[in-house]
């Protein structure tokens, strides 16, 4: 039985019940988060929470009365309450209910706050190019909207993204804009490898900051030893790089080996990903800033 967080109490997910005139219901009015989990261990906590709250000014949705030790509280205790050990905590924030459907924000109205665990990728410990199994991606152009730096719970552009490459048996839908330059995936970031270095395109509001690729980059620029940039890179780079990877919260960092129907370089694993997830996975229990 699932037990899930809704305002302010723990019950089974049965028993979770909101308005249909919550504006999160009627309009996609929230922001979420994934915090990922492994053995009871978090990755990047406050990271993802400031994220959370920044999103939650950007749209002006009052933050709910919650300090970072009761979140901390509520995923440990949905973590007990819920069986697994690869778990992302999923995190819900609605502007609330004031009983109607009208567009312009209400007054004086309570978020609605909603909290659960789903399964998420089991953490790599030793990563092995020799084993480890590719990602199949199909690209298109971005289609969804401008602000795509916040984290909304209106997913419908990046949803039909990744639909259009899942049902021709793809893992995710690789993104570019109308200049043909590389956005990010429909639910991740994107990087290349070319010549040993490893790229990826810079924060504008066409792109997440994802909470993994800032830990990819902190852990590589810690150790040293990779050339670690972030510029603009156009599609042709992309499909003639040397490695391509995708980095969400629910993955990590997975590789991708064919891109359209073709093969990525050789079609196999690259040794840079191997490398830099091994740095990674050293560094990103520890990162949280």
């Amino acid at each position: 039985m699932m037990i899930v967080y809704l305002n302010g109490d723990f019950m089974p997910v049965e028993q979770a019940k909101i308005s249909p005139m919550d504006r999160g219901f009627l309009f996609g009015d929230g922001i979420y988060e994934l915090i990922p989990s492994h053995s009871g261990r978090f990755v990047g906590f406050n990271l993802h929470l400031d994220r959370m709250n920044n999103g939650l000014d950007a749209i002006g949705i009052v933050r709910p009365d919650i300090s970072v030790r009761q979140w901390l509280e509520i995923s440990q205790q949905l973590l007990e309450r819920n069986e697994g050990t690869d778990l992302g905590i999923y995190l819900h924030i609605t502007r609330g209910d004031e009983g109607r459907r009208y567009h312009a924000f209400p007054e004086k109205v309570t978020p609605t706050v909603f909290a659960m665990t789903t399964p998420i990728f089991p953490f790599l410990g030793e990563p092995d190019s020799e084993t480890q199994p590719g990602l199949s991606c199909y690209t298109a152009q971005d289609k969804r909207w401008k602000r795509c730096n916040v984290k909304s719970t209106a997913l419908l552009g990046n949803v039909l993204h990744f639909q259009d490459s899942y049902s021709r048996g793809g893992n995710e839908c690789i993104l570019y804009n109308a200049d043909n330059e590389l956005t990010e995936g429909s639910a991740s970031n994107v990087v290349i490898v070319n010549d040993n270095q490893i790229i990826t395109p810079p924060l504008d509001e066409q792109i997440l900051p994802g909470i993994t690729r800032h830990l990819m980059i902190e852990s590589l620029r810690k150790e040293g030893g990779f050339g670690v940039s972030e510029r603009v890179i156009h599609m042709d780079e992309v499909r003639g790089a040397d490695e391509v990877w995708v980095t969400n919260s629910g993955v990590h960092i997975l590789p991708v080996v064919t891109l359209d129907g073709r093969p990525v370089a050789d079609g196999k694993v690259g040794p840079v990903w191997e490398k830099a997830r091994a740095c990674y996975n050293r560094h990103c229990f520890d990162l949280n800033v």
